[in-house]
C-alpha cells in the first residue's frame, strides 16, 4: 500500500502533471511582467496591434466579428469596439459557470459589471456563428500555442467553431519559444503582437 507522498510524487511524474505546473509557473511569471509595465507602453502597444488588426483580410471582411472587453492589462482593443459596431456586428464573450454566451456590443452605456468584474452587454444572446474570433492569451507561442488563465472558457468555446479564423493578441514579451500544450489546446490561426503577426 503506497504512502499518500508516495502517490503524490508519483503524479509528479506523470507528464500531464508536469505540463499543469509549466503552465501555472508561466502564468505566475506573465502576470508578474504585465504588472510592471507602464501604462503609456501598453496603450502605446495596444494601438500597435491595432492597426495590425485592421490590416488584416480576416477583419476587414467579416460581419460578425467577436472582440472581448479587456482587463488585467489585456491588450486594449477598445477602439476596435467604437469603431466598428455600426458597421460590422461586434459581439463580447459573457462567462457562465461552464460556457461563454455572446452578446452583441452596442455602446459602452449598455454595459454591465458582470462576471469577475468584466463588463457585460445588457444585449440578448446572440445565436449566430462569428466570422472571426480575436482572444487574449497570457502568452503564445510561435506554433501558434495559446495560454490563457486557466479557466478554459475559450479552449471549450474555440473547439465548437470548425474552420472559423481564431486569432489571438499579445505583447512582444508574451510570445515564447515553446509552450507547454494539453490535448484540449485549441491553436490560432494567427497570432498578433505590436510587431509581428505570426501565421500557419
Amino acid at each position: 500500500m503506497l504512502f499518500e507522498s508516495q502517490i503524490r510524487d508519483l503524479k509528479r511524474l506523470l507528464p500531464w502533471v508536469r505540463t499543469q505546473k509549466r503552465k501555472s509557473d508561466l502564468r505566475e511569471l506573465m502576470r508578474q511582467k504585465l504588472r510592471v509595465q507602464k501604462p503609456d507602453d501598453l496603450a502605446s502597444w495596444s494601438q500597435a496591434v491595432i492597426d495590425r488588426i485592421e490590416q488584416m483580410h480576416c477583419f476587414r471582411h467579416a460581419h460578425v466579428v467577436m472582440l472581448y472587453y479587456p482587463v488585467h492589462h489585456e491588450v486594449d482593443l477598445r477602439p476596435l469596439l467604437n469603431k466598428y459596431k455600426d458597421e460590422k456586428v461586434i459581439l463580447l464573450p459573457v462567462t457562465h459557470r461552464d460556457h461563454i454566451e455572446l452578446r452583441q456590443y452596442i455602446g459602452e452605456d449598455n454595459l454591465k459589471s458582470g462576471h469577475y468584474g468584466i463588463p457585460t452587454p445588457q444585449t440578448g444572446t446572440y445565436r449566430g456563428t462569428p466570422d472571426l474570433v480575436i482572444v487574449p492569451g497570457l502568452a503564445f507561442d510561435k506554433d501558434l500555442v495559446r495560454m490563457g488563465r486557466g479557466k478554459g472558457y475559450y479552449d471549450r468555446y474555440l473547439r465548437k467553431l470548425g474552420n472559423v479564423a481564431k486569432v489571438g493578441v499579445c505583447y512582444d514579451f508574451q510570445i515564447s519559444e515553446d509552450l507547454p500544450w494539453s490535448w484540449h489546446d485549441v491553436r490560432m490561426d494567427k497570432v498578433v503582437t505590436p510587431s509581428a503577426t505570426y501565421e500557419r
